[in-house]
């Protein structure tokens, strides 16, 4: 029997620990992250003992981003990532620009040169998704106005980011002071790459929306759970794979985009819900990878450094990205919980930091300070999200400035004074303008019912009323919402959303305001339709393929 087992001893040491120093974080009242940055750091080459293999290490938390972005990809459609462009496209790359510029000042005074100073700012400017993701879903805010745009925001730093790997390397030579190459050549590269990911994400959505959900359909036929799970687990990690070798995409973007795929068949919520176990310790892998980076010396030699570095990360890009909500007229609160998202960093300043390394344009002094800021920083991103509600309140309650941002509206999250009278009483409120939704939509207006529309999406919401329809944005959970949607004097509530843990919330809240209401919304299972019939008069249904005309059969 063979004695070399480098992998079976970095999972039996990287989980064994992580499992013992993350129930001790959560006795503590801390969170279990930490506890896995710990086991990491105690099976790193910083410390006396078992050191694992960093490049296996390396690998198998690579497997984990992957199963984390597939699985917010089969819950982040197309749709919302575009309902959230306005925002989540300027935001990203002018908060990039401000943090990039931050901390390319700092090491300006430190004497460094442009190119090291370049590529330590960028890597300080992108967050990390696998600990964002982490948060939301934490707090079950993954569903929520703010958590899409959250998602939205890094998902438009992850594709400027394999932009600034490709275009590192060709101008890496006048970064170090030498000749740039030609004009024609960096351009050629940079269209090459441009076309690339154009035709990785045109052909999932064309392609890949069809040949999926029948794969998927076609192995869940066999009623072998075990080859289902396989096949989730088999389509997730072969699309990334082959995203990055053949379109140069990231590893993470590819399996983003897999899931996005995925969501489109009627199977998607088994598929999560197979996936999560696998996903959970994979995750797990990715903090313990990151603790094995840490070199405890760089806090004692270069003490102040390293917290301007923390600094940048949780305060200076933070309050950018905050200012950029709140010029975008979105409320304090959306703005403080995009700001807690984005206050640390994580795989991507890894990868161009080795890449920068790999040039020449950064030395191991860099890389120490990056890791340095990333550890801190996710270690303190849980407590920054915990503040948010108390600073929230304290800022209301101390200065009038906060007040008036807090009270100032949107004019889409309201029925205008106008509205007709018919979508103020006897009318039915469709939560969410999915595929679904269109369908009831379009059933009940033939039948010339009154509908008023929820969407979390305001430039939906407004070109919605451009047509002439009854719309509201807002939280879909949020009683507000449903208040301005006029839920009191509503016939029915059609829930059209898909699987999502705010599902329970948004019933108590409609039948709290209005008991009467009759609720109808798309079950995955026996068990849950079970479940949502116990929460009032709820109806569930289970064909998705005829769910509009059910509906529409239930209101008529």
């Amino acid at each position: 029997m063979p004695h070399d087992v480098p992998l079976i001893a970095a999972l039996a040491f990287g989980f064994g620990l992580a499992l013992v120093f993350g129930y001790l974080a959560e006795r503590l009242k801390a969170p279990a992250l930490l506890g896995y940055l710990i086991a990491g750091f105690l099976i790193g080459p910083a410390t006396p003992g078992f050191v694992a293999d960093a490049q296996l290490t390396n690998q198998l938390a690579e497997i984990g981003v992957m199963l984390l972005m597939f699985g917010v990809g089969m819950h982040f459609s197309l749709r919302d990532l575009m309902a959230v462009k306005n925002i989540a496209v300027p935001g990203a790359v002018v908060q990039m620009a401000v943090a990039t510029g931050m901390g390319m000042l700092v090491a300006h005074t430190w004497g460094w040169p442009v190119g090291k100073a370049l590529v330590f700012g960028l890597a300080l400017s992108v967050a990390s998704t696998v600990v964002l993701l982490k948060a939301l879903e934490s707090r079950n805010m993954l569903n929520s106005v703010n958590g899409q745009i959250a998602v939205g925001w890094l998902v438009v730093e992850d594709l400027a980011m394999v932009l600034v790997l490709v275009l590192l390397p060709p101008l890496a030579g006048v970064l170090k002071g030498g000749v740039l190459g030609s004009a024609s050549s960096i351009a050629l590269e940079l269209g090459v790459t441009l076309l690339k990911v154009t035709g990785f994400v045109a052909l999932m959505l064309v392609v890949g929306k069809r040949v999926v959900p029948k794969v998927l359909w076609k192995i869940a036929q066999t009623g072998s759970r075990e080859l289902f799970t396989l096949s989730v687990v088999a389509l997730a990690v072969s699309l990334a794979f082959l995203a990055a070798k053949l379109f140069g995409v990231s590893f993470a973007l590819g399996a983003f985009f897999a899931g996005m795929v995925m969501r489109e068949s009627e199977l998607s919520h088994r598929a999560a819900e197979e996936s999560l176990p696998l996903r959970d310790a994979f995750a797990v892998l990715f903090f313990v990878s990151v603790g094995m980076l840490f070199q405890p010396q760089v806090v004692v030699d270069a003490p102040l450094r390293v917290l301007a570095v923390v600094g940048i990360i949780v305060l200076g890009k933070s309050l950018a990205a905050a200012l950029l909500v709140l010029l975008f007229k979105y409320p304090l609160k959306s703005a403080l919980v995009i700001a807690a998202s984005l206050a640390q960093i994580g795989e991507f300043s890894f990868i161009l930091v080795s890449l920068g390394l790999y040039l020449g344009l950064v030395d191991q002094a860099v890389q120490s300070l990056v890791v340095a800021g990333a550890i801190l920083s996710i270690g303190l991103n849980p407590l920054v999200f915990s503040v948010l509600s108390p600073l929230h309140a304290l800022l209301l309650r101390r200065f009038a400035v906060f007040r008036r941002l807090n009270a100032r509206g949107h004019d889409t999250e309201a029925l205008p004074t106008q509205t007709d009278e018919r979508f103020l009483g006897q009318h039915v409120v469709v939560i969410g303008y999915t595929a679904l939704g269109r369908q009831v939509i379009r059933l009940l207006e033939q039948q010339g019912c009154a509908v008023v529309t929820v969407d979390t999406s305001r430039d939906l919401v407004r070109k919605l009323r451009d047509a002439g329809k009854a719309a509201v944005a807002g939280e879909l959970a949020d009683p507000s919402t449903l208040v301005q949607a006029h839920i009191a004097k509503a016939n029915h509530l059609v829930i059209a959303t898909g699987d999502m843990p705010s599902l329970g919330q948004i019933i108590e809240n409609a039948v709290l305001l209005n008991p009467a209401i009759q609720v109808h919304v798309q079950a995955y299972s026996s068990d849950e339709a079970a479940a949502l019939s116990q929460m009032g008069p709820v109806n569930a249904y289970r064909s998705e393929q005829a769910i509009a005309a059910m509906i529409g059969r239930a209101i008529y």
